[in-house]
């Protein structure tokens, strides 16, 4: 093994990057000095300006205040990268040749890393190509809870646990914003499906929202900062999103006291009042669905514009309505593109392809390796054959508004050329998937049959084969306005690994996607890695881990069922997913992911947080530094832990919650905790895990108050979700 990342090695390689990238910390949000510029700008603009300032002009940018020097708002997609310009007024790719950005990892990558550090170079990373752009907002990051499995947009999100998603977002968003960016946390909220997102009525109980789907996004406004919100297409109690009085007005501005500017998603407004009285500041996008239907110049017909501007002279809407939503676009500049002190940024140099390497490297989930498959010496075989479309296929582009335009992509065979040598590898497709525009499938133009025939010709000589396959961001597979149709494999990905494997049993399985997906033929394959769409620096990472010049430290930021029905939200049945068109009830409430796979002793087929090593790790005894605490202390967790291999690596330290005689139903455990440990071959280290009491509270919705009951809790210390290596009970009054 030649390389693992330690954590002094990683702090001083962020500490280079951010000096190559110039990058001052920008910290507005408490200055007075901002909030007196506001109310000057304000009293000095005139209605018309106003209204003419909180609703697009574009399809990317809203207008500023030209008579007093207040400029223009641009804003890009992310989360992954800042996407190529876009034509005025349509949805056409500008043309522009300078605008091949650097394609970071998609967020459940960045997920599965564990490691909030490399959320915040990620964040500065790409906070850095949007400066540099002159971009004033990035359209990210996403944290809508993953579900179930065949989401579209999952690869965007940050998984099926909300403690995680909380402590990987927050300094996603603090490394954007310091480069003068807002960050635009996103999909606000329950935002969960593709199928129907643009009117499925979501009801979910109050329990579910604060405890699942709510606390991502709390943590975003209450730790990050976070300096604008984007709103989503559904409804929730009978009410669209992007104007939903309970969620804008009383959760969002009310509750957690945000202070930025909440937007639609393109064409998610629908009602003038609504707009006016709850909560939205800026419209973008009416008269389209966000993908490619559109109206030719609407953009003073908007619900925010004229309509709006009648409502008020009408007096059907107080005055107020209008300043409020000005106060916080005037902020959002003053924070953004009138702030004299952000720094230039930078775009496409090594240092972002390197963080996005980096990222990727530690993405990387060991899923099975019988008889040490993996890790691939160079010297070890002479003919590799590498089978596979995802092995070749550019990854970078598709999925939604989430595609980019890079300066370079590197594929998984060119990271394994450049790794082995081309003498020592081959390659063939296997099979083909064609590709996809929004709403249908181009099938693939190769025959299948002859895809098929050529690769187990080719696997009869192989000294090792590498099936490079998984889902591809197209339509219906990893990809926005559309949820995949099948747990499986599509385009016989499944027949043609049970064929190769009885010509060559050497086969080690590569998936790339950004959903759990079945794996009918896991206990005959010796091998089996789980990656993801890992943007530019993709081919390097994946060869690094490969060959064992990095050892793969990746957790499942989501459980993998076995079965399609054994995730609750499927097993709810239609009305749970995708609902009957009009509505759908979350009838799992509390219980999605790993809690209901552990509380209803349905087994999964990997564990939320699973992830193997090239090495081994023994975890001692858990123990805390006391064993009764009251409602405002500290738990204090120590484990130690050692690298019993022969080879540096990774580990994640996990604590899970139990609570002994709750009030109300409780999940069988809860992330509660985690830390990610660096260790050299022979290494221990002893690791300490601080978990507030106030964390242990569940949300008691008739109440409508956090709540800590007087119990015992167990405290589980382990490798996963269903990995615990021991506990440690505590008592709680």
């Amino acid at each position: 093994m030649k390389r693992i990342l330690t954590y002094g090695l990683f702090s001083l390689f962020i500490s280079f990057a951010t000096a190559q990238t110039k990058q001052t910390p920008v910290y507005l949000d408490d200055s007075k000095d901002i909030e007196l510029r506001v109310e000057d700008a304000l009293k000095r603009m005139t209605l018309e300006e106003k209204i003419a300032f909180i609703h697009a002009q574009s399809k990317f940018s809203s207008p500023g205040v030209p008579r007093l020097g207040i400029p223009e708002l641009w804003m890009s997609d992310g989360p992954h990268g800042v996407r190529m310009e876009i034509e005025w007024d349509s949805w056409k790719h500008a043309g522009w040749t300078n605008d091949s950005c650097t394609a970071f990892p998609a967020l459940t990558a960045l997920a599965a890393t564990f490691n909030p550090e490399l959320s915040l170079l990620y964040g500065q990373s790409l906070g850095a190509e949007a400066r540099y752009r002159k971009k004033d907002v990035i359209l990210g990051p996403g944290v809508n809870i993953y579900r179930m499995p065949l989401n579209g947009r999952n690869f965007e999100y940050m998984g099926e646990d909300p403690f995680l998603a909380s402590k990987m977002v927050v300094p996603y968003i603090i490394g954007v914003q310091e480069n003068g960016v807002a960050a635009c946390l996103k999909h606000y909220a329950l935002n969960n499906q593709e199928v129907w997102r643009g009117h499925i009525d979501v009801e979910v109980s109050d329990r579910a929202l604060y405890e699942i789907y709510l606390p991502a996004f709390k943590a975003g406004v209450e730790k990050a900062g976070v300096w604008s919100i984007m709103g989503s297409y559904n409804k929730y109690r009978g009410q669209w999103c992007s104007h939903n009085e309970r969620l804008v007005n009383d959760i969002l501005k009310g509750e957690w006291k945000f202070d930025g500017v909440f937007m639609t998603d393109w064409g998610s407004a629908h009602d003038t009042k609504e707009a006016a009285l709850y909560g939205l500041d800026l419209e973008m996008g009416s008269w389209t669905n966000g993908l490619n239907q559109t109206k030719d110049f609407a953009y003073d017909n908007y619900y925010m514009a004229k309509p709006y501007l009648t409502m008020l002279r009408n007096g059907e809407v107080p005055m107020s309505t209008l300043d409020e939503k000005v106060r916080r676009m005037l902020r959002l500049a003053f924070r953004t593109n009138m702030n004299r002190n952000r720094p230039f940024g930078s775009f496409a140099t090594p240092e972002h392809a390197e963080a996005a390497r980096l990222i990727g490297e530690e993405s990387i989930v060991l899923m099975k390796n019988t008889n040490n498959f993996f890790p691939i010496a160079k010297d070890r075989y002479n003919k590799i054959l590498v089978v596979g479309e995802n092995a070749t296929r550019p990854l970078t582009i598709g999925g939604g508004s989430s595609e980019l335009k890079v300066k370079k992509e590197v594929s998984p065979l060119e990271g394994l050329i450049d790794k082995y040598g081309a003498d020592k590898i081959s390659y063939t497709m296997g099979y083909g998937s064609g590709r996809s525009s929004y709403g249908k499938v181009i099938p693939s133009p190769y025959n299948a049959d002859s895809l098929r025939i050529k690769a187990l010709e080719l696997a009869k000589d192989a000294d090792v084969v590498l099936f490079i396959g998984g889902l591809n961001k197209s339509h219906e597979q990893d990809c926005e306005a559309g949820d995949r149709v099948t747990y499986n494999l599509d385009f016989n990905q499944n027949e043609l690994i049970e064929e190769l494997l009885k010509i060559n049993k050497n086969i080690g399985v590569i998936l790339i996607s950004g959903n759990a997906v079945a794996t009918s033929w896991l206990n005959k394959v010796p091998a089996l890695i789980q990656s993801w769409y890992l943007g530019s620096s993709a081919g390097y990472a994946t060869a690094n881990v490969i060959s064992g010049e990095v050892n793969p430290s990746g957790k499942l930021p989501f459980s993998f069922p076995k079965r399609l029905e054994d995730n609750g939200a499927i097993a709810g049945g239609s009305l749970s997913y995708p609902g009957d068109s009009i509505r759908q009830v979350y009838t799992e409430d509390i219980l999605v992911g790993y809690r209901w796979h552990d509380t209803k002793k349905i087994p999964a087929q990997f564990a939320f947080g699973y992830g193997l090593s090239y090495t081994t790790f023994e975890f001692g005894k858990a123990s805390t530094d006391q064993k009764e605490y009251g409602k405002d202390d500290t738990i204090k967790i120590s484990v130690s832990i050692t690298n019993k291999g022969s080879v540096d690596g990774a580990e994640v330290v996990q604590i899970y919650a139990s609570q002994r005689k709750p009030s109300l139903q409780r999940p069988a455990k809860e992330l509660k905790g985690f830390q990610k440990v660096f260790l050299k071959a022979g290494e221990s280290k002893v690791v300490e895990i601080a978990i507030l009491v106030k964390d242990l509270a569940y949300f008691d919705d008739k109440a409508h108050t956090w709540v800590v009951e007087n119990d015992k809790f167990t405290l589980h210390c382990g490798a996963s979700s269903a990995d615990i290596r021991s506990s440690v009970v505590v008592n709680v009054k």
